[in-house]
């Protein structure tokens, strides 16, 4: 059971292993264990997720999501395969986390009369500095 606080608790059962034979270093050893987990998780007929947190999920992980509905997460950073698994769930609560809690809605503010003022002299101070770099006309 993966647990997400405050109110997010999916079933093991929803998660669907599979196993494969990782690159890298590994010796001998890695032509022969499967130590790579492949986690497959299908997001749309989830019911753990509710649906403000499945919509943000959806839209934000977009492109690791296949057509089916699917999430397919991949971990080999271990050698031996149930660190692996351990990584991929680590890994999903991690991305849970991040569409939890709905966006805050930013609130336009107007600048204040002070900072309004302290624009508008400094604007008067560069002008009349620019005015005094002039070549003086005869009409002026």
């Amino acid at each position: 059971m993966l647990r997400i606080p405050p109110n997010i608790e999916i079933s093991e059962t929803e998660f669907d292993f599979s196993f494969a034979r990782s690159g890298g270093p590994g010796g001998q050893n890695v032509n022969k264990v499967n130590s790579k987990a492949v986690l497959h998780w299908d997001v749309t007929a989830s019911q753990a997720l509710p649906p403000g947190v499945r919509q943000r999920f959806l839209a934000k992980y977009h492109n690791r999501i296949t057509r089916d509905g699917a999430l397919v997460l991949h971990s080999q950073r271990y050698r031996d395969q149930s660190r692996n698994v351990a990584d991929c769930i680590e890994r999903l609560r991690e991305m849970i986390l991040q569409v939890a809690t709905p966006p805050i809605k930013r609130r336009p503010t107007k600048p204040t009369r002070g900072s309004q003022q302290r624009r508008i002299q400094n604007k008067k101070q560069n002008s009349d500095k620019k005015k005094m770099r002039r070549r003086p006309n005869d009409g002026d």
